[in-house]
């Protein structure tokens, strides 16, 4: 007989044992011979050697599969325990479209061209500028990017910025304080968050630190490193404004700018960092500008037909 203690590292060990150790359950039944002990993070087994080695396997597999994705059924958790989730792993991590997995184990991935050149551009660069129509998933594609940079290890942390413009509405009209009144700024990033990150986890990372989301205004003196960012309605960002964003970006750092330069809130077009942004950058190494048009747009069959009106086409 023989013991052996593992640390359970890098995965939430609530996410491990599942409610009312649902999830741990399904191992002892599948290793009915080893004496199994479990505390927080640390699991002592006893039990021949041959068996401690499979039962660590095991654990670290299904530690692997819980990085990879939001969520994991009993049926996904009994495939791997039986060694046929093994391939299942493998196979998604090389699906280079899938993003991730989100809340409820739901498949995100870049699905239009310019999603994809986003997503590859990635690869290459650490500053990503997206630019085009509403409803074109800029914005999704790059909180998806960041979520998964975050789970995998990348990133520290994931930073959400927008600016705070009025667009057509007064902020003081709003009721509440200052925070109450910039949320609604900045509910669309939530939304993004809340499809691809379990609630839980989720609440944890805001409380945490781990996500950020802040008016842009709050970025001012930081050193943005370590962290994957994203300035979302960078059409609203001014000269000044856009070149203090990209000015804090630290040695580690990864970067993403979306905007529609045809939705400028500012009091004329042409005061959009973004606008000119595109222009004064468009030729420096390690920049990538993306360009999204009407065949990317992925909301309702009628907003290809809006914009295209909207733009005289």
């Amino acid at each position: 007989m023989a013991e052996k203690l593992i640390y359970l590292e890098g995965v939430d060990p609530v996410d491990f044992y599942g409610v009312n150790n649902v999830r741990f359950n399904k191992f002892i039944e599948r290793f009915p011979d080893l004496k199994i002990v479990s505390r927080g993070n640390e699991i002592r087994i006893n039990g021949e050697k041959i068996r401690l080695q499979e039962f660590e396997d095991k654990v670290d597999l299904f530690v692997r599969y819980l990085r990879k994705f939001s969520s994991v059924s009993l049926p996904d958790l009994e495939d791997l325990l039986n060694g046929t989730a093994n391939h299942k792993i493998e196979v998604s991590g090389s699906e280079n479209e899938v993003l991730l997995h989100g809340d409820n184990g739901r498949k995100i991935r870049a699905i239009t061209i310019n999603q994809k050149r986003l997503v590859e551009d990635g690869l290459s660069n650490d500053l990503l500028i997206a630019v085009g129509p509403a409803g074109t998933g800029k914005t999704y594609t790059a909180i998806a990017m960041a979520v998964k940079a975050l789970k995998e290890r990348e990133v520290k942390r994931i930073i959400l910025t927008r600016p705070a413009v009025e667009a057509g509405e007064k902020l003081g009209f709003l009721p509440g304080d200052y925070k109450d009144k910039l949320d609604p700024y900045l509910q669309p990033l939530y939304d993004a968050l809340r499809d691809m990150i379990q609630p839980r986890k989720l609440i944890q990372f805001l409380e945490d630190g781990t996500i950020q989301i802040a008016p842009l205004a709050y970025m001012r003196g930081r050193t943005l490193d370590h962290a994957f960012v994203i300035l979302d309605e960078a059409q609203n960002a001014t000269h000044n404004q856009f070149k203090m964003f990209l000015t804090r970006m630290g040695p580690s750092a990864r970067f993403i700018v979306t905007g529609d330069d045809s939705q400028v809130d500012l009091p004329r077009r042409s005061d959009s960092g973004l606008v000119q942004a595109v222009e004064i950058l468009k030729d420096i190494e390690g920049i990538s500008i993306i360009r999204f048009d009407e065949r990317d747009i992925i909301r309702h069959r009628l907003v290809k037909s809006i914009v295209a009106a909207y733009d005289g086409k």
